[in-house]
């Protein structure tokens, strides 16, 4: 079926999300590459450091609950962010198979290069949004991912990696 361009159309408005969606992603993406720019680290990389920074000695599990990411996902970060010396891993005295992560004096520096928000500008703005939106954008978005045959378990990878 041809897509119409009357102002009033299903197509027309659908377009209009679209472009809506592009400004959303757009936004995203170029705060991350921002990120990137000036510190050399992905934003998903920035985000652990400032939660290992602001919970030193936080665990791996809590890292993961902290930013809503699976736990492989966090094991993956850590690994990535101490090959490169930005945190320590302190192995638990009574169970070595628990460790306590705490960043680096240089990743405290390389913190204060980055431009805010460190968890990324959506998680930022969705904070900001009323209750009711929130909502409602929330039961809206679940029937979009539901036509997409989406598979929600993307939702646990963050959006500086997609």
């Amino acid at each position: 079926m041809p897509r119409t361009h009357s102002p009033n159309s299903q197509s027309a408005k659908s377009s209009q999300v679209l472009r809506r969606f592009r400004v959303v992603f757009n936004a995203i993406r170029s705060h991350f590459r921002q990120i990137e720019k000036q510190v050399g680290l992905g934003g998903a990389q920035v985000w652990a450091l400032s939660v290992i920074r602001d919970q030193p000695g936080i665990g791996m599990g809590e890292l993961a609950k902290a930013m809503d990411v699976h736990q492989s996902t966090a094991s993956n970060l850590v690994r990535a962010l101490h090959h490169k010396e930005l945190i320590r891993m302190d192995k638990n005295a009574q169970d070595k198979r628990h460790v306590h992560l705490h960043t680096t004096p240089e990743a405290l520096t390389l913190l204060a290069k980055v431009p805010g928000p460190f968890e990324g500008v959506l998680p930022a703005a969705l904070d900001e949004l009323n209750p009711q939106t929130l909502q409602r954008l929330d039961q809206d978005l679940a029937e979009l991912i539901a036509l997409l045959k989406a598979d929600e378990t993307a939702g646990n990878i963050p959006l500086a990696q997609l």
